[in-house]
């Protein structure tokens, strides 16, 4: 495992290539037309708003991380991976830009659908659970509480949400409408598989995978690819195995290898006297707090690949 570099990298700015679009966390960039090169940045959102601060070395931790599971998940479901090396299509002058935190990748067909899986009642699901007993839909057991392991992993879609929305939970009903049974069905069904295989995984290293959501694509022959982030703290959320069962009996959030660190201080955050509305811009992070989060994300990276 390589360490990540100590210089941050809010936004890339590479000039060899033509840039595609500019997401939360990555910057796409065409190669050719059938090719697209992922630069993972060291932004970070929170509640869909990108924070002003980066988080230095995130991006190629994260980068790390997704390597690491679409090696071991690859048996399941192809991946939208090339194997050529990212700095083989930039300048050399632009080739620190993209070392080590970028990914070179077939271009695909989005699937509009955020694939959510979870294992366990957080955020918005628990959230949702307090109202109606139900996530997304799915009917849950009464008696549970914060943070607390479900029967049986449940499959939760959402609508994917333009740049600055909130993307909106849905019914596995809306995506049978949005892309027909066959393929809603599909994509439910590898989503568990793959959440399954990694939670088991994670375990094993001593971290509970509680969520996480999955992102998927369309060869031009059609067949169904997992693609973008998978796994990263950034689309899951990971707890340590110490810790949770006290947290649990609390009915509070268990300590968090994610953006929980973030949230949980964004909640209580102000802005000129009143808490933050979750609007951009977001409150600028402490330094404390930049650092405390990095942490995070190098320990969970180090306990996985340990």
């Amino acid at each position: 495992m390589t360490q990540p570099s100590t210089s941050a990298l809010h936004t890339s700015a590479l000039t060899s290539l033509p840039l595609l679009a500019r997401g939360k966390v990555r910057d796409n960039y065409a190669v050719g037309t059938d090719r697209i090169l992922m630069v993972a940045s060291d932004r970070l959102s929170a509640f869909d708003v990108i924070m002003g601060e980066p988080i230095p070395g995130k991006g190629e931790l994260l980068t790390q991380m997704a390597l690491f599971w679409f090696d071991k998940l690859g048996h399941i479901v192809p991946n939208h991976l090339t194997g050529e090396a990212p700095e083989s299509v930039v300048t050399p002058a632009e080739a620190p830009q993209v070392r080590g935190r970028s990914m070179l990748v077939q271009r695909l067909k989005p699937i509009p659908i955020e694939a959510v899986v979870r294992g366990y009642l957080a955020g918005s699901g628990w959230k949702e659970y307090q109202e109606s007993r139900s996530v997304c839909g799915v009917p849950l057991p009464d008696g549970l509480s914060n943070a607390a392991r479900l029967p049986h992993s449940i499959y939760t879609p959402a609508a994917k949400a333009a740049m600055g929305e909130h993307d909106e939970n849905i019914t596995f009903e809306r995506t049978v409408e949005m892309v027909g049974p066959e393929l809603a069905a599909r994509i439910r069904d590898i989503s568990i598989q793959l959440y399954e295989a990694a939670a088991a995984i994670a375990l094993e290293k001593g971290m509970i995978i509680a969520d996480t959501k999955f992102e998927f694509g369309l060869a031009p022959d059609g067949k169904l690819v997992l693609m973008d982030e998978v796994l990263t703290p950034d689309s899951s959320r990971y707890w340590p195995v110490e810790g949770y069962a006290e947290a649990l009996a609390r009915g509070e959030n268990p300590p968090s290898y994610d953006k929980q660190f973030v949230r949980d201080w964004l909640e209580q955050a102000q802005v000129g006297g009143k808490p933050w509305d979750k609007t951009a811009p977001a409150p600028r992070l402490p330094r404390e707090v930049v650092e405390k989060t990095a942490a995070k994300y190098r320990e969970a990276l180090q306990r996985l690949t340990a």
